[in-house]
């Protein structure tokens, strides 16, 4: 349900990574405000385990950043790996934060 709520509400930088990365655009499909476990990540490929996360100036408080690091942790324990971006970076910079992906992607692809 709040999974759902978060993918009407997308913000900015959310929506126009999304837009970059559907319909297998790299190669490997995500998903949207995926819920694992008690959390929801922002996007989510099942196949490789892979969450990106984009951090927005919600994140930069101590609360948010003690909270994520618990998130991260917990979602680690559950073999999810993750790869997170500024929403500044994906605003300005989409290039470096697609060919950041593609670079993770193939990391991922290549690992046993």
């Amino acid at each position: 349900m709040l999974a759902r709520l978060l993918r009407k509400q997308g913000v900015l930088a959310e929506v126009l990574l999304w837009k970059q990365i559907k319909c297998k655009a790299l190669g490997v499909e995500f998903h949207r405000q995926v819920p694992i476990d008690e959390y929801i990540v922002d996007f989510y490929c099942h196949e490789l385990r892979l969450a990106i996360e984009i951090d927005g100036n919600t994140h930069h408080t101590e609360e948010a950043y003690y909270n994520d690091n618990k998130r991260q942790a917990r979602l680690e324990t559950l073999g999810v790996q993750f790869i997170r971006f500024e929403d500044k970076l994906v605003l300005k910079n989409m290039y470096s934060v697609l060919r950041a992906l593609e670079e993770k992607i193939e990391e991922l692809k290549t690992s046993p």
